[in-house]
């Protein structure tokens, strides 16, 4: 690893960069969209069933709702990751010379 001069500016390696936040965004989004279409499924179901799946339905439909909501809120932790600064090399001859 090689050290920093002072004055000399420091390049974020694109390994160790941080996601986007539209990313964990869209995540969650569609984490939650996905628990909402199952608890739609569950009230369809909970109305052509009977017995026990009725029921097993209809707690699902009453409690999918709040578990979406924490998953959708649940931001995920922002990895550090090995923050190393990279030093700009100096181009090769050959490119200097094209």
């Amino acid at each position: 690893m090689s050290t920093i001069r002072r004055g000399e500016p420091t390049v974020q390696s694109v390994t160790s960069a941080r996601s986007r936040a539209d990313d964990d965004i869209n995540a969650r989004m569609k984490h939650y969209l996905v628990t909402m279409g199952i608890r739609t499924a569950c009230f369809f179901l909970a109305v052509v069933t009977q017995g026990w799946v009725r029921w097993t339905c209809v707690a699902l439909a009453v409690v999918l709702p709040y578990i979406a909501v924490l998953f959708a809120n649940a931001r995920s932790p922002r990895a550090a990751g090995r923050l190393a600064p990279v030093t700009p090399q100096e181009p090769h001859r050959e490119q200097l010379e094209k």
